[in-house]
């Protein structure tokens, strides 16, 4: 049995040898809930030591490996002390719990490399108590000055060991984490400025659109101010046609709406000064703000009315359009 002193101390003022919480950390690797009692025994979730351990199936784990007499259901563990059921996250009435023997075994059955020096010094501990009938924890260096405080011991050198290199894989991860937490704040800033970016973008977008519309809204308010004026000139296309004598035209062969003339209005000055038009509808689109398609929709509208007429297309396979003089 293992001896970690030599008296008998009273149960009220009983501590641990080990801290119970090293003691766990460096079996499993973790920190691990635990519900201690008043008489010092400790009680642990099932669910986190088989979490930590690599077990996936905890009730079959706890079938295959540890004895009844090692687990335990939290409402009956505090009820056997008359405490009530501890509020927190996830400690439930029907919570599975077992004791430091039922860690130790689940300890024991996980192949994990990190259980490997835990193991190590539990068998250590049962050669030497087979060896020499008893096993003590060596006295730390440096004991409790107050009277009667218990006797300190030193941990284990395996134990020790564990927790270091726990300790140093932890800080690395923390590390890890932190890059990945810069990389991250990172991104999401230039993701808001992109966002931002494009945000600004679009408003400028929106009111170049607008100015065009407004443009064109004048437009056609002076065309209908001059068609009320006076009466409309019969079109005399033996003479060279100018972009209003087009425009008027245009306006008189069909109901024209706010995306044909704004179509009208830039291809027609193209038209009168290089007698055709040899844009791809890409450019006509950038010019006025509308989609390709919706571009094509209008020169369609054109054609169909007789205001242009198809001469092909040119090398770079743009459109050709002409004035459709009658």
């Amino acid at each position: 049995m293992i001896e970690p002193s030599k008296h008998q101390p009273d149960p009220r003022t009983q501590q641990d040898a080990l801290d119970v919480g090293d003691f766990v950390y460096a079996a499993t690797g973790a920190r691990v809930r635990r519900l201690t009692m008043p008489d010092g025994a400790h009680w642990f979730p099932a669910v986190d030591v088989c979490k930590q351990l690599g077990h996936t199936n905890s009730r079959q784990a706890l079938s295959d490996h540890v004895p009844e007499e090692h687990r335990e259901i939290l409402e009956t563990v505090t009820g056997a002390y008359g405490l009530s059921v501890p509020a927190g996250r996830e400690w439930r009435r029907d919570l599975n719990l077992i004791d430091l023997q039922g860690l130790i075994l689940l300890v024991s059955a996980c192949t994990k490399p990190e259980c490997a020096p835990f193991k190590q010094w539990v068998a250590e501990v049962i050669e030497t108590i087979q060896r020499e009938g008893s096993y003590s924890l060596e006295e730390a260096e440096v004991q409790p000055a107050e009277p009667g405080a218990p006797i300190a011991y030193a941990m284990p050198e395996q134990v020790a060991e564990a927790i270091v290199r726990l300790e140093e894989r932890n800080l690395q991860a923390d590390e890890q984490l932190a890059v990945a937490q810069h990389k991250s704040l990172a991104l999401q800033q230039e993701l808001l400025e992109t966002q931002r970016t494009m945000l600004e973008t679009q408003r400028a977008t929106l009111g170049a659109q607008q100015a065009i519309a407004q443009a064109m809204e004048r437009i056609a308010n002076r065309l209908d101010t001059l068609a009320l004026d006076r009466p409309a000139p019969v079109p005399d296309f033996s003479a060279q046609p100018t972009t209003e004598s087009v425009l008027a035209d245009w306006r008189k062969r069909l109901s024209v709406t706010e995306d044909v003339w704004t179509v009208a209005v830039v291809i027609a000055p193209v038209l009168v000064q290089e007698g055709e038009l040899r844009q791809p509808l890409e450019a006509i689109a950038a010019r006025t703000g509308l989609s390709v398609h919706r571009v094509n929709e209008c020169l369609r509208m054109l054609r169909k009315h007789a205001c242009i007429q198809s001469r092909g297309a040119a090398e770079d396979g743009a459109p050709v359009y002409v004035l459709n003089q009658r």
